[in-house]
């Protein structure tokens, strides 16, 4: 495999840190301490035997399914939460899926093994993140609740890849007690998980692009954010590298503020002219829409 990158070892720094709570490794629990209220902009479970904070997909889905129980709770949740939220997003935007995301971190690292690898997928099938948004994220734990008026955390619950791989299988090693628990739901996480880790095996970031709904979610601020793009369309000579860097597949300059954009700055480390540069303010950004597609590759 390739050696990492400067961009990749951010990544790695950034998991290591996310996840430094070593105690259960000879004392089984969770770290419950203050880091644990704060959330954290990537997806990292909550339930990680070794993670210090929050995740933000846990942390919406559980306001909402409380909600009806606990209103003036979740209430205060979902004020914290939007709060957060917004100023990550306004910050960092998808910069958080390109840099600072641990699962998007072993994606990129799943895609370096040798093999047969798949060029592009349709893109319709990024609306898939769309539907588990709305439904198993908003809808389901919101309007569906039990006797006691709570719902359920239906994305991490019934679909999560990244709370099986690092916490339902850690604690099962880590506490054996736990094993008597396991049923049905629990095969079909594994198998969940390693359907999606073979296809980042074969495509590069197979979740970002068509599952996660916490990237489409970042996603929103990336033409309002302080991190945006620019390209200065009397330097670029449309040599189209910029797109053959492109771990998203974008068109460009047109979508190169996009929601699918991650910030990776791949574009604009290998732009030989330097006509793509990183505008860190909250002024309008330029859009691109009436610019012709660069040239086909």
């Amino acid at each position: 495999m390739k050696r990492l990158g400067k961009r990749n070892l951010v990544q790695l720094l950034v998991t290591l840190g996310a996840n430094s709570y070593f105690v259960p490794l000879w004392r089984p629990g969770l770290y419950t301490g203050w880091f644990k209220n704060i959330c954290f902009p990537g997806l990292n479970c909550y339930s990680c035997p070794l993670a210090l904070m929050a995740c933000p997909l846990g942390i919406l889905q559980h306001l909402l399914a409380s909600f009806r129980a606990l209103p003036q709770a979740a209430l205060r949740a979902a004020l914290y939460f939007g709060g957060t939220f917004l100023l990550y997003g306004l910050l960092l935007g998808r910069l958080v899926c390109g840099w600072g995301c641990p699962f998007g971190f072993l994606q990129e690292i799943l895609y370096r093994f040798p093999g047969p690898k798949i060029a592009r997928l349709p893109r319709f099938l990024r609306r898939l993140k769309v539907l588990l948004l709305i439904f198993l994220v908003l809808a389901l734990p919101l309007l569906v609740s039990g006797e006691l008026g709570y719902g359920k955390v239906w994305f991490c619950r019934f679909f999560c890849p990244v709370g099986t791989l690092e916490a339902a299988l850690p604690n099962l090693l880590l506490q054996p007690s736990l094993r008597a628990l396991v049923g049905l739901l629990f095969y079909w996480k594994v198998f969940l998980l390693l359907i999606i880790l073979v296809l980042c095996v074969l495509y590069l970031r197979f979740f970002c692009k068509i599952l996660c709904p916490l990237g489409l979610l970042y996603g929103f601020f990336n033409r309002i954010g302080l991190f945006r793009l620019q390209w200065q369309e009397k330097d670029c000579i449309r040599c189209g590298v910029c797109e053959l860097s492109c771990p998203m597949e974008l068109k460009i300059p047109q979508e190169i503020n996009s929601q699918e954009c991650i910030r990776c700055l791949n574009c604009l480390f290998v732009c030989p002219t330097r006509s793509i540069f990183l505008d860190r303010s909250f002024q309008s950004g330029k859009t691109f829409d009436e610019f012709s597609p660069s040239p086909a590759k």
